[in-house]
């Protein structure tokens, strides 16, 4: 995911300890509008880094807690929408 983000365009880093990616929403977006236009037009849930506190903003994550195979197929579906 970590790779397929970054040749999105994405601003993301390997996580160190966890199974989850904070994400960089591109320049124009809130952490809030990015996770809506995911949902919208890609089907695919990921959470607003907002809520999780103001410096959250600006930032979405993704659970690496499907399979590869979905895993595979979410960015797939990203790298369909243009950011």
């Amino acid at each position: 995911m970590v790779e397929g983000l970054k040749n999105a365009g994405f601003e993301v880093e390997l996580p160190k300890a966890t199974f989850y990616l904070w994400v960089r929403a591109p320049e124009g977006y809130t952490s809030t509008q990015l996770a809506t236009r995911l949902l919208e037009e890609t089907g695919l849930v990921v959470t607003p880094g907002n809520g999780f506190g103001a410096p959250g903003e600006g930032y979405f994550r993704i659970a690496l807690t499907r399979s590869e195979k979905r895993l595979k197929e979410a960015m797939e579906r990203i790298k369909k929408t243009a950011f």
